[in-house]
């Protein structure tokens, strides 16, 4: 169902139609459902999920709570991408065989990851180091699956392994339906800037639609991305943690605190329908770091709501933000850097297993599923 004002849709990925041209990046502990769902109701134009490991889904003769969690979804979010990672081209295909029948739109292979863990053992960007496993692996899924199936990437493991050519190859001459490209190296990890050239390189010679990512926090960002790329749509990672206006197109200093309280209360809500109470207090306190990013004076009651225990002490503590700050809005030169530090950033791929272990609670939001509260 079209969410953006146009009925003709910006573009297609095979036979699935993409309407609008901002997307959520898949984060790990923040493309979460609730999150995600609530990005997708302000504009975002594909619901990517958290990446979900193929060794994990193949175990078993169930799929496991755990990854059912990272791979629900609200059935109005459409199209939904699985992603998924690993490093044997067996595995993956089993995975995908295994995840088709919950209903996704598209199966997305993760080959940008740079934790150690991940890409260390041959998955996520450590795949970039093997273009003809990769092409194994699309051409042994574009068989084996009904639904399109897609990868994001970076350019290369470092910079004198710029192979992102090679790989985008080996992706689309297997069967490869659209390429996300993060424009760093793996080795870069987020550090310096995005090569928004080689992202406007590769949409020069690929044959299947490119998403390009990378140090894009303002709308200014978005522009600008798409006028030297060229790409067909524009996927935000940090720059969208805490700020999802930035898919109505609108910059941080544009909203006002007692607009970002009303969101805040009702992603805390699907939190706890989702996640159940009391992890819901845990996981919400690195979204409020976001939230509250950039205000001067609330030091006691940020604290305060990173360190909340009860849901009542947190809508106290939520009008107390409110009171002080009301129609407060951040000035734009606090917006025109990346809302980033070292500290604060999360990879797209860094493991929230600690808090998913000891989750008590949890909804079926899977494909059965009905709609997400308004």
């Amino acid at each position: 169902m079209p969410h953006s004002s146009t009925t003709q849709p910006t573009f297609w990925v095979r036979d699935v139609p993409v309407y609008g041209d901002v997307i959520l990046s898949p984060m790990a502990g923040f493309s979460d459902l609730p999150y995600r769902s609530l990005c997708y109701d302000y504009g975002s134009a594909m619901s990517y999920t958290e990446f979900a490991s193929a060794d994990a889904i193949v175990q078993g003769k169930e799929i496991n709570e755990r990854t059912l969690r990272i791979l629900g979804y609200a059935p109005h979010e459409q199209p939904i991408v699985f992603q998924i990672f690993g490093n044997s081209v067996e595995i993956l295909l089993e995975a995908a065989q295994r995840i088709e029948p919950l209903g996704p739109s598209i199966i997305d292979i993760n080959m940008g990851c740079s934790v150690r863990k991940v890409s260390g053992r041959g998955a996520g960007a450590g795949l970039l180091r093997e273009p003809a496993k990769i092409g194994r692996i699309f051409a042994a899924l574009t068989r084996a699956v009904s639904v399109p199936v897609t990868g994001k990437i970076r350019l290369g493991w470092d910079e004198d392994s710029l192979n992102y050519r090679d790989v985008v190859r080996a992706m689309t001459e297997n069967g490869a339906s659209l390429v996300a490209v993060h424009g760093r190296t793996k080795s870069q990890n987020y550090g310096g800037e995005a090569n928004w050239d080689a992202i406007a390189d590769l949409v020069a010679v690929a044959d299947v639609p490119v998403i390009g990512n990378g140090d894009v926090a303002t709308v200014a960002d978005i522009k600008a991305i798409k006028a030297q790329t060229g790409c067909a749509a524009v996927m935000i990672g940090r720059g969208a943690i805490g700020h999802p206006w930035i898919f109505q197109h609108r910059d941080r200093h544009e909203v006002s605190f007692a607009e970002k309280a009303l969101f805040i209360r009702r992603h805390f809500t699907l939190m706890r329908d989702f996640y159940g109470e009391e992890l819901a207090l845990i996981l919400v306190r690195k979204h409020i770091a976001r939230y509250l990013k950039g205000y001067a004076g609330i030091k006691d009651l940020h604290l305060g709501l990173v360190t909340v225990q009860s849901v009542e002490s947190f809508h106290q503590l939520l009008d107390a933000v409110v009171e002080r700050l009301g129609d407060f809005t951040l000035g734009s030169t606090l917006d025109s850097a990346p809302a980033d530090t070292e500290e604060e950033t999360s990879d797209e791929c860094q493991s929230t297993e600690d808090y998913s272990q000891s989750a008590s609670k949890r909804v079926d939001w899977t494909r059965s599923s009905s709609a997400l509260p308004a």
